[in-house]
């Protein structure tokens, strides 16, 4: 039996989710639309054959599930009124640029005892999981270094940079959740960044940043990030052990070979990138709301990762190394 979840916010991510939920997920599907645009829920309500709603509240009145794409303010509201309702919840990340708020959401769900799963999409992605399994099984070795990218090939829309969250929230998050997942709990946060476009240092926003970690077990990490690399979207990650070493690229596609040259695609964006991992997420998340299990990443996961990235953000903002509790989601 399919798990109906209804989507609230259908931009572009939110989009992504409703052609998944449409036809590329097995066990979950699209059961109703929201956005607080009713043209745009008029609009994606008739490309994919399904009902819309005019108000949230309606929304949770016609599904098993939801799934939250709207704008980052909104996240925690929602899901704390998704768990009134007794509806289990995915949410994109950040769950709040709040950390009280994020938490009192996280709360929310305990009480009622429903499901959160927080949108970190690569936990999902075969390679990332394969390797992930060796790890924790033990084929590593003792984790020593752990280093990740993330790149965007073209700049976000400048109204967009208003309310991301900063740098560190919009961006790294994802980063600080594989740092944990793979290697551990992290102590010790070192940041620095640069605004080498000219409209990004106009709003004060960063657009290329490096990260150093130190994790609990004495492992060393290491991050960067740029919000426009130009020549596509990466995303790749290394993990480096006394026993072996694994690495996760981006596909490449097929090599086309000319005298001197060799060339090969590379992703233009995180759609593009990801397509089994936004859809196997979803359909994880139905397999919780069915069978009643845990998600794989929770929302005191989200919390873990939004400390991490404010840790950044004050490290880079005073120059200094910053401490955090290893656990992520001690009392604030």
């Amino acid at each position: 039996m399919t798990v109906g979840i209804g989507l609230a916010g259908l931009g572009r991510i939110g989009r992504v989710h409703a052609r998944n939920l449409r036809g590329g997920c097995g066990e979950a599907r699209l059961a109703c639309v929201y956005d607080a645009n009713t043209a745009a829920a008029q609009a994606v309500a008739a490309e994919f054959e399904v009902p819309w709603v005019a108000t949230y509240a309606e929304l949770l009145d016609r599904c098993d599930a939801v799934a939250i794409a709207t704008p980052t303010a909104t996240h925690a509201p929602l899901t704390i009124e998704a768990a009134a309702a007794g509806t289990p919840v995915f949410c994109e990340k950040p769950l709040s640029q709040d950390r009280d708020a994020a938490l009192a959401a996280v709360e929310a769900c305990d009480v009622a005892g429903v499901a959160l799963q927080i949108g970190f999409h690569r936990r999902f992605d075969p390679d990332w999981v394969a390797a992930a399994q060796r790890i924790h099984a033990g084929e590593l070795g003792q984790v020593q270094l752990f280093r990740t990218s993330l790149r965007d090939m073209d700049p976000p829309n400048p109204e967009f940079l208003a309310h991301s969250g900063g740098f560190f929230a919009d961006v790294t998050v994802h980063d600080f959740d594989m740092a944990r997942w793979l290697a551990g709990e992290v102590v010790e946060v070192s940041a620095h960044g640069i605004s080498a476009d000219p409209e990004f240092a106009a709003v004060g926003e960063l657009d290329t940043a490096v990260v150093v970690l130190r994790f609990a077990s004495g492992a060393l990490g290491v991050v960067d990030n740029a919000r426009a690399a130009g020549y596509g979207y990466e995303c790749s990650t290394e993990v480096m052990g006394t026993l072996a070493t694994a690495r996760i690229d981006a596909p490449r596609g097929p090599e086309w070979r000319t005298p001197g040259q060799v060339a090969h695609g590379t992703p233009r964006d995180f759609a593009q990138r990801f397509p089994l991992a936004y859809a196997e997420e979803l359909d994880a998340f139905a397999r919780c709301v069915r069978d009643g299990t845990e998600p794989l990443v929770t929302g005191r996961d989200a919390v873990a990762a939004f400390d991490l990235a404010a840790a950044a953000a004050e490290s880079q903002r005073t120059g200094r190394p910053v401490a955090v509790e290893p656990a992520g989601v001690g009392a604030g």
